[in-house]
């Protein structure tokens, strides 16, 4: 494949799982990162869906993209020159495709998390030592202008050594739900929410703090979402999925598809290939993952956190505080203050979380003997804080930000995660160097 060093003209980029994620990496290389790269092929068993981002290049005048069933990867990549592999399948499959990336002398940038087992985090990094290509996770909250100015602080002594860390992030009935009706909720397709969602959040306080994860003790379990929860709470509706389901028009958890031209042709319009569902009712069977977890970590540098995660929230943002040797940084993010009843047209499409437009950030600073000192922050526009656009241009911009994740960032928050899933299995903390050889531990940066 192209070395960046010696490559004329744009980057080939070949995306693989061409879902609602995937769109965001399909634009900015229609528009605004063009000029850097270029997407020249797509991968994915449903045909349906792939002619949906090849639409998403046509409307904004790029070329359109070859596309290939996940049997030809190999080959296309060769086929088409590929530089560099985008990854956004389901979680399980994701080392499947980075392992075959790097192997074919590509580059890998891989949604978070980096995978959902232990047996691909072993498999990439042994690929990633063997061929020497680059492989990128993306967390993309680390880009977060807030999070930068957190990191910062916490790395120019504001608090001096830090201690502890206690970490609380709530999503709300319909960012939380989302998770309970469609792949996700099956842990052996996402490795739970500890690994999908949390993955961030551990990525987080590992680059905050500059520590690696030693030892890990958890609980949780399915409180809310779920067959036996829906009945006991009063909640539980008879349906098996929203499309067609009479009983579902009056749920205020039910994703209305067909309300969106977004998900109809991605999903509803799809379903024909594959049988996949995108609107399964979170109070019915199946569901394996759990929806309220407590954490414990304890770090190389000294430092412990304490993290929760609630899924059902009734409003949606995050708390994290910071106690150190000089005093204590505290920060508060509301993103949906309430979530709002169905039909009061906060969301376009019933079901679906609303848009985060009105996000409020606190960052306070409270050293030892001295008043609490309230910190300006700024606070990005566009999803995840702003964290998206400033990835992208991260990505594909090609420069060395100092902030981009690599696979030893995207093993650390995953082996938190995989060690938190364990804990709850067996009822005892885990050691994180007993989850994989000693050779393939990740070090801290």
């Amino acid at each position: 494949m192209n070395d960046p060093a010696q490559q004329q003209g744009p980057r080939r980029y070949a995306l693989v799982g061409t879902g609602s994620r995937a769109r965001m990496y399909t634009y900015a290389l229609a528009t605004t990162h063009a000029r850097q790269g270029r997407l020249v092929a797509l991968c994915d068993p449903n045909r349906t869906r792939m002619a949906v981002h090849n639409a998403i290049l046509a409307e904004e005048g790029a070329p359109e993209a070859a596309t290939h069933p996940p049997e030809q990867f190999a080959a296309m990549l060769a086929e088409h020159r590929v530089d560099e592999v985008i990854v956004c399948t389901v979680d399980r499959l994701h080392a499947d495709y980075v392992v075959a990336a790097l192997e074919a002398g590509c580059d890998a940038i891989t949604e978070k998390p980096m995978t959902a087992d232990l047996d691909g985090c072993r498999r990439i990094a042994e690929a990633r030592r063997a061929t020497g290509r680059r492989v990128t996770v993306g967390f993309n909250y680390r880009y977060n202008p807030v999070h930068r100015q957190v990191h910062r602080m916490l790395r120019g002594g504001a608090i001096g050594e830090i201690g502890s860390v206690h970490f609380e992030w709530l999503l709300d009935l319909r960012h939380g739900a989302d998770y309970f009706r469609r792949w996700h909720r099956d842990k052996r397709q996402s490795g739970g929410l500890l690994v999908h969602k949390a993955s961030h959040h551990f990525d987080l306080v590992n680059w905050w703090t500059g520590a690696r994860p030693e030892e890990v003790f958890a609980w949780g379990g399915l409180f809310f979402y779920g067959e036996e929860n829906g009945r006991r709470h009063g909640l539980a509706s008879g349906y098996e999925r929203v499309h067609s389901a009479p009983d579902a028009q009056g749920d205020p958890f039910a994703l209305h598809m067909a309300d969106s031209p977004d998900l109809t042709s991605l999903y509803l319009d799809a379903e024909h290939e594959d049988g996949y569902r995108r609107d399964l009712n979170v109070f019915g069977p199946g569901i394996t993952i759990e929806d309220d977890m407590s954490v414990l970590v304890r770090y190389d540098t000294g430092v412990r956190l304490s993290y929760h995660l609630a899924a059902y929230s009734p409003w949606e943002g995050y708390r994290v505080a910071f106690t150190g040797s000089k005093g204590r940084l505290e920060l508060d993010v509301t993103e949906v203050p309430s979530t709002p009843p169905p039909g009061d047209g906060a969301a376009p499409v019933r079901g679906m979380p609303a848009p985060k437009e009105s996000t409020v950030s606190r960052l306070v600073l409270r050293n030892h003997w001295r008043p609490a000192e309230e910190v300006p922050v700024e606070v990005g526009e566009g999803t995840h804080g702003g964290g998206d656009v400033r990835m992208l241009d991260s990505l594909f911009g090609g420069g060395d930000d100092g902030i981009r994740p690599d696979d030893a960032d995207g093993a650390n928050a995953l082996l938190t995660g995989l060690a938190a899933n364990a804990s709850m299995a067996s009822g005892a903390p885990e050691r994180i160097d007993g989850l994989l050889p000693a050779d393939l531990l990740p070090r801290r940066r």
